[in-house]
């Protein structure tokens, strides 16, 4: 009789499903919090930013949104979305703080940054380049000129890469936010501002006046877009990436493209053709 109950039980245990207990990580977090908190730049537009009602929206806060329901069924119930603030400076360490689950905008994967947070799949494929008002002449000559650029980002340090040619002489000026930056160059402060070009194009169509800039065509840099999340935390990060795969195998990719990218650039960059092909990864 005990062995009976003994196999009983062993044949219970390994047929039951996975139940919330068995949840680790951020994964267990959101279970018993019944929240799931997405960290986003407020001034990333095509990527993320706010809209006139000062709600979040953008390419990869479309991303997370699928991602944080895919999360609630992973989980088991129902969760509620909160939407966290974060600056260039403090986005990594707000999610080893546990401030928010998964950072959400234009965030470039690097293996330096791997050290101390976990990527997912690439999510979009852009360069930094450079961003004039209209009327200056500045056409790559960047001698005696102020160049704009949001510290603690790639593009900070694409720019002293490339100014470190003796032969260039130029000044670069920090500041803390691409809205920064584009005030700066409205009032004259510098001569360019420079950032990933997917953003730079984003921030002259949320200007309004689109036509009283001139973005340069040439970038400077490579940069992969990935959401970041917790180092050492598989099982969330595969959700994530389980979202990213079907959209991409699915085509459905092309769809949330065309949403955001659309307005000013209606055929998809080979690169990122590139990206959906690779990582269209099968379930």
């Amino acid at each position: 009789m005990q062995t009976i109950l003994t196999t009983l039980l062993l044949v219970m245990f390994l047929t039951a499903p996975l139940s919330a207990q068995e949840l680790t990580g951020t994964l267990q977090q959101i279970q018993k919090s019944g929240k799931i908190k997405i960290g986003y730049r407020q001034s990333l537009p095509p990527m993320s930013s706010l809209n006139k009602d000062g709600k979040p929206e953008g390419f990869s806060i479309d991303l997370c949104g699928m991602i944080a329901a895919a999360v609630g069924d992973r989980v088991g119930s129902k969760i509620e979305v909160e939407y966290v603030p974060v600056t260039a400076t403090e986005r990594f360490q707000a999610l080893s703080d546990n401030r928010i689950d998964i950072l959400c905008g234009a965030t470039t994967k690097t293996l330096s940054r791997g050290e101390i947070v976990d990527f997912t799949q690439i999510t979009f494929v852009t360069g930094a380049a450079f961003m004039t008002l209209k009327d200056t002449n500045i056409m790559n000559n960047f001698n005696g000129k102020k160049i704009g650029v949001v510290k603690d980002t790639t593009t900070h340090e694409a720019l002293k890469d490339l100014f470190d040619d003796p032969d260039i002489n130029a000044e670069i000026v920090l500041v803390d936010t691409t809205e920064n930056g584009l005030a700066s160059l409205e009032k004259g402060d510098i001569d360019a501002f420079s950032a990933d070009q997917v953003v730079l194009i984003g921030l002259a169509l949320k200007s309004g006046q689109p036509a009283n800039y001139s973005i340069l065509p040439n970038t400077i840099s490579y940069e992969p877009f990935a959401l970041a999340v917790r180092r050492n935390d598989a099982d969330f990060r595969l959700v994530a990436d389980r979202v990213i795969s079907r959209l991409y195998r699915t085509g459905e990719i092309r769809r949330l493209y065309n949403k955001w990218f659309g307005l000013f650039s209606s055929q998809m960059p080979p690169a990122f053709e590139a990206v959906i092909k690779i990582n269209a990864i099968p379930e």
